[in-house]
């Protein structure tokens, strides 16, 4: 049986988005659930899913039309995450919003930047986190006798 847009939507977009995905599409839902269907079975069931472009430019594209807007942050957010999922680096990130600039003006780009350092900076706290709660969970005396080192009296 094939699959229908909607479960090729959903399975692309879970993708791209990685961790976050499943919120997004709750909260999509939430919003209007109609939406929420053109949105998934759409871009990312129809067009995503074309040949001749891989993901990582896809998203390239996605991110360089967000920043021409100029007035779709929190989409801008969400395909900032989704380019980091698929292999943009952050340099590449910061290189298509200054690259913006130049065709859709510089308060496009100024506001494109400051979504990408907030992005980046949600990213890092939480790994900060995230690396923070494996630490508070180490435990020396757990540790295999080898690799602890004794005092050693002279």
């Amino acid at each position: 049986m094939n699959k229908d847009r909607y479960e090729i939507g959903i399975e692309k977009f879970k993708e791209i988005k990685g961790d976050k995905g499943e919120q997004i599409i709750e909260r999509l839902q939430e919003l209007d659930p109609d939406l929420a269907r053109y949105i998934l079975e759409f871009p990312f069931g129809d067009i995503y899913n074309r040949p001749g472009l891989d993901l990582k430019s896809r998203e390239i594209a996605t991110l360089a039309a967000l920043v021409a807007l100029g007035n779709a942050i929190p989409q801008l957010k969400v395909h900032i995450h989704g380019a980091l999922n698929v292999g943009v680096s952050r340099q590449e990130i910061i290189e298509i919003i200054i690259q913006m600039a130049v065709y859709a003006g510089f308060p496009a780009a100024l506001n494109a930047m400051y979504a990408a350092k907030e992005v980046f900076m949600e990213i890092d706290e939480k790994a900060k986190k995230k690396e923070n709660v494996k630490l508070k969970d180490f435990k020396p005396e757990k540790l295999p006798p080898h690799l602890i080192k004794q005092n050693e009296k002279s």
